[in-house]
């Protein structure tokens, strides 16, 4: 009997309700039918193909607009659907499960009109210029991505409160200069930008005061499509080929100072809030890539015949089956848990999100890895989609900070941090 994750999940401590139930099973039709075919296509295809306005990339997040998936953030209040804390695990486990790339592409969609939402009581004029024409948006022309990550600075830019941050020998590559109210943005942003080839706005994150290191920043709602902006080649990368990644480049880009929506600061604490919403979201896109390589290895383990009988009833498949199922529960409670507790909580506890996103990286690779192997030589062939699912996941342990800095920013928080453990 195929085990199904609904029985622990309605046993949870954490209210676990008909609603829940019902957009698990909604979600996952979806990813069945659009999001998992849609990604094994857009492997297949050049970077250059995949971001063309006719490709399943794009028919798919047109159809997560249709279906309202882009407001899953935004509160009812503001026509959005405002999930909880559970439903959004729910959501990106699902959809992770069908694609952690296309998943990924729908969380950073939604970055600038969040955090809009977020600090819509200091700037009110956001909802009617951003925060509501995007929750209304059906065809996909507004889309969003997070820019941050430079040629020069990548899991560095991402950790705030450690001496690096504030040396200013180390700066900015993207710098905004004061224009009378405006700004007036020079430099670029690296190609690891998911979306960045494609959206229509971003959640930009640029230097203000050299002196001040990587800690003298400004964050603005800054749209793509103004005059200065343009874009790179779509990256050729060995996973995720179904999200676009690319350069942002910006020469005497102007920004009104209506977009400018965090300044030096309060930089840092933005810089951290945005971080721990972004690896506790990461976290549970590994666990859905996890499960993902394991429901196909044990799939593959009942088919398979070796040795005069089905893989799954040799002993040391067996073990590794259970160890990859262990995993990716612990996966689960812990990237549940940080979600819980950090939707909810200002400031949210970082490190947490840092240690659930390590850990259920690490986790997922580790199954990957095991699935690899249970599938033997049918594991390094093109013709099973757990070769896919293994490159895929290979990424997470870099995305959003690789793990080894963000240990190292976990140490640093434990020993240093304001916060207590």
């Amino acid at each position: 009997m195929a085990y199904d994750y609904t029985d622990l999940q309605q046993g949870d401590q954490i209210a676990y309700t008909e609603d829940h139930e019902d957009l698990k099973k909604s979600v996952r039709k979806f990813v069945a039918e659009v999001i998992r075919p849609a990604s094994i296509e857009l492997d297949k295809m050049s970077p250059d193909d995949v971001v063309k306005k006719d490709s399943p990339y794009w028919q798919c997040m047109r159809q997560m607009h249709e279906l309202g998936y882009h407001t899953i953030f935004i509160p009812e209040e503001y026509g959005g659907i405002g999930l909880d804390a559970l439903g959004l695990h729910i959501f990106f486990e699902e959809m992770a499960f069908g694609s952690i790339g296309l998943a990924v592409a729908c969380g950073v969609d939604v970055f600038p009109t969040f955090f809009a939402a977020m600090i819509l009581p200091e700037f009110p004029e956001l909802e009617d210029s951003i925060l509501r024409p995007y929750v209304a948006d059906k065809d996909c022309s507004m889309l969003g991505c997070w820019a941050i990550t430079e040629p020069e600075h990548g899991s560095d830019i991402l950790t705030p409160f450690q001496a690096h941050f504030h040396n200013p020998k180390i700066s900015h590559q993207l710098v905004g200069k004061r224009d009378g109210d405006d700004w007036i943005l020079n430099g670029q942003k690296a190609a690891w930008v998911s979306n960045g080839t494609t959206a229509t706005m971003a959640l930009l994150f640029f230097g203000t005061d050299r002196s001040m290191g990587l800690a003298g920043g400004g964050i603005a709602i800054a749209d793509l499509e103004e005059k200065g902006v343009s874009r790179g080649k779509p990256l050729d990368k060995i996973g995720q080929r179904d999200l676009p990644q690319g350069e942002i480049y910006f020469d005497d880009v102007r920004v009104s100072k209506d977009r400018v929506v965090c300044d030096h600061e309060a930089y840092e604490n933005m810089t951290d809030l945005v971080l721990g919403a972004a690896n506790a979201h990461m976290a549970i896109m590994c666990l859905g890539g996890a499960r993902a390589a394991f429901e196909e290895t044990l799939r593959y383990s009942r088919e398979r015949i070796q040795g005069g009988k089905a893989l799954c009833e040799h002993q040391d498949v067996q073990r590794k089956l259970a160890d990859m199922f262990i995993k990716i529960e612990a996966g689960r409670q812990l990237s549940r848990n940080v979600m819980s507790f950090n939707l909810y909580n200002f400031p949210p506890m970082t490190g947490y999100s840092m240690t659930s996103k390590v850990f259920c990286s690490n986790m997922a690779f580790d199954v990957a890895q095991q699935a690899v192997q249970i599938f033997g030589g049918n594991g390094l062939s093109k013709e099973y989609l757990i070769e896919k699912l293994f490159r895929d996941i290979t990424s997470t342990r870099i995305e959003d900070g690789s793990n080894e800095s963000l240990t190292l920013a976990i140490g640093h928080d434990i020993l240093f941090g304001e916060k207590p453990y």
